[in-house]
């Protein structure tokens, strides 16, 4: 029951458990072809030979970030005119047949099994299909759960999307070991099974969550910042009092409405910086190559010297390890803030990065090399993963919120795909150069939030138009 004083806890925790299933396909969409790659790269090589290059294989493995630029572009105009709830149903559905016909691209019109030129562009259709919903979820779950949450907690709450995020890429790392290791007997048998159908179900695998996310969101209300700008106060009351209370709920909707009116047409009506900002924030969370280590988790194990289901193991210890440093942005987002846990995640990163690039050059590669991965994705995982959405999802000043939200996602995928379809021909160039690159930028990225973000702790949404005004 709600409080009509204090409002239900378990009202709002139950509607950001639903928004953040946005988030783990987001994580499960992003990963899935972590372990069907290689898998993949064989299947087209069979029909294709010398024409399927590796420029060809980087744009296969990273077609859907395509679809999270369009996606994320797209997200300003969709949730501002059509709302934060029904553009995650829309996103939901993009996931529910991407998963379909990534696993069937023939889609009965093209021959089984046959691999050619149509077929591989029609799978990436499909694949950018499912970006476009990754893309579209990426900017409007933080944003959902961010206008729906109490200030007080809505750095923990926010944050919980990377960890759903994270745990989709644990499940997807997870569910590729299980398929793999149920197709064969032997290696050779393995990835045979593997060229013709183990990519396939890796794929389908994700149109039982996609589903489920489906029938969920249409049980959540939509967001009363949403409904407020939108003119309908009383439906807006009604949400703020089963989270926050009655008189708490006066008191946030007079502060909405105090912001409904300002300026809401003009995006630099709060000045350039606010949204330069959020641009570097989303190319500095890219450019540290953190999706390289993730997207290629297993191949990069393999040339490390891990055979094939160790790779996969390997690649689930990560995830786990991903798990486990998000819990500590968790609890420690809205008490310590959010700039101290960006640097000290850069300067982990940094020394991760600095590290691997050593081993590389001297081909000192083994447990070493494992050790410094993890540093690197457990620094990344307790900062930037986590505080980069949820700085994304609050610097903005409402009026102007899905509109520069749209743009920073948009920068962030653009950052992303380019990061992660370079990788193939940055490391057959040099990989310690590589990861001299990415040491770099996590270098880079600590300077640029000591210098210019500031600290948003404890902060209203409603309370970042005067902060961008000062």
């Amino acid at each position: 029951m709600t409080n009509r004083q204090t409002g239900s806890r378990a009202y709002l925790f139950s509607i950001v458990l639903v928004a953040i299933i946005g988030g783990l396909l987001f994580g499960y969409d992003t990963a899935v072809v972590s372990g069907a790659e290689k898998a993949l790269q064989q299947f087209f090589q069979s029909g294709l030979g010398a024409l399927y290059t590796p420029g060809w294989h980087g744009f296969t493995a990273s077609s859907a970030l395509l679809g999270c630029v369009v996606g994320g572009a797209l997200s300003g105009l969709l949730a501002s005119r059509f709302g934060r709830k029904k553009s995650l149903i829309a996103a939901a559905v993009m996931f529910f047949i991407s998963a379909i016909g990534s696993w069937w691209p023939e889609s009965g019109m093209l021959p089984y099994g046959q691999p050619s030129m149509t077929l591989l562009v029609v799978f990436n259709l499909y694949r950018i299909l499912g970006g476009i919903g990754v893309g579209l979820a990426s900017a409007v779950c933080p944003m959902y759960i961010a206008e729906i949450s109490p200030a007080r907690i809505r750095g923990t709450l926010v944050s919980c999307n990377q960890f759903a995020i994270i745990f989709g890429m644990l499940v997807v790392y997870f569910v590729n070991y299980l398929i793999r290791n149920h197709l064969g007997d032997t290696s050779e048998a393995v990835q045979a099974a593997m060229t013709a159908i183990g990519w396939r179900r890796m794929f389908l695998s994700e149109a039982f969550p996609a589903g489920a996310f489906f029938l969920l969101i249409m049980l959540v209300p939509e967001t009363p910042r949403f409904l407020a700008l939108k003119g309908n106060d009383t439906r807006a009351f009604r949400v703020l009092e089963r989270i926050n209370g009655t008189q708490e709920a006066r008191t946030i909707l007079s502060e909405i409405k105090a912001t409904v009116h300002e300026k809401r047409e003009r995006l630099f009506a709060y000045g350039v910086g606010v949204i330069v900002i959020g641009i570097l924030l989303s190319f500095f969370q890219q450019a540290i190559g953190i999706n390289v280590v993730l997207y290629y988790a297993p191949r990069i194990f393999e040339n490390m010297g891990a055979t094939g289901d160790t790779s996969m193991i390997q690649t689930v210890v990560m995830g786990i390890v991903n798990i486990l440093f998000t819990v500590v942005a968790i609890f420690t987002v809205d008490k310590v803030g959010r700039k101290p846990l960006l640097i000290i995640g850069s300067a982990g990163m940094m020394i991760g990065m600095a590290a691997l690039a050593a081993l590389s050059f001297t081909g000192a590669i083994g447990v070493a090399a494992l050790v410094f991965i993890i540093l690197y994705t457990a620094s990344f995982m307790m900062s930037w993963g986590p505080i980069c959405w949820v700085l994304i999802s609050e610097i903005f000043p409402n009026t102007i919120r899905s509109q520069a939200v749209a743009i920073a996602v948009a920068a962030q995928w653009i950052s992303n795909f380019l990061v992660s379809a370079t990788f193939p021909s940055l490391s057959a160039w040099s990989v310690g150069g590589t990861y001299c690159i990415y040491a770099l930028m996590s270098l880079l990225s600590a300077l640029f939030v000591w210098r210019w973000v500031p600290e948003t702790k404890g902060r209203t949404l409603e309370e970042m138009s005067k902060l961008w005004r000062n």
